[in-house]
């Protein structure tokens, strides 16, 4: 069994190793990680309970919704994403199924959503970068998103890969150390 304190300890160092790779291994993710990966994203809160979240997935090598999905992408993020062997576009219904009026917290709600997935992606050394610089007009045409959704993020999915197999640039930036705010600079206990 474990202790409280070391369940503290354990949620911590996920939080802490999680972090957006720009070098992916080939490697495929199992069906069952995958399914594990949008479990995860499934249990997290949003308003009313309405699960705006939706998820288009492709794998590279076996579908056309990856080539699609890829096609999207900024020049860019392309060139980091194009050894991650599964794309993924988050998208929001904008309208809340309860009250049936626009949902102002959908864009929220996925990302407490993608939040659960990522720690998911984390613990089973999946990684996860995840990429605005896509052009969300034609992510909606080509992959047939209602005018009652948005498009949110696209992300690359995978394994960590070797490095020596990847530009001098992107082996820079995977090896920069990543930097946080200090708590001080984004927490009040005041007016803003």
């Amino acid at each position: 069994m474990i202790k409280e304190e070391e369940k503290a300890d354990l949620v911590y160092e996920v939080i802490q190793k999680r972090y957006s790779p720009v070098i992916f291994s080939d490697q495929q993710i199992g069906d069952d990680v995958l399914f594990r990966l949008f479990e995860a994203a499934r249990w997290a809160p949003s308003s009313f309970n309405d699960q705006p979240w939706n998820f288009i997935y492709g794998r590279k090598g076996q579908d056309s919704v990856y080539k699609a999905l890829f096609e999207t992408l900024m020049d860019d993020n392309k060139r980091k994403a194009r050894h991650a062997p599964v794309l993924v576009l988050s998208v929001a219904n904008m309208i809340s199924p309860t009250t049936h009026k626009e949902n102002p917290y959908a864009f929220h709600d996925v990302g407490m959503a993608m939040g659960n997935l990522l720690l998911q992606a984390t613990a089973l050394d999946v990684y996860v970068h995840q990429m605005g610089g896509y052009y969300k007009k034609k992510a909606r045409e080509i992959l047939n998103i209602p005018r009652t959704h948005k498009p949110v993020a696209m992300m690359a999915m995978g394994y960590k890969g070797v490095f020596e197999k990847f530009p001098e640039d992107l082996q820079q930036k995977e090896q920069k150390p990543r930097t946080r705010r200090e708590i001080k600079d984004f927490v009040f206990n005041k007016a803003f």
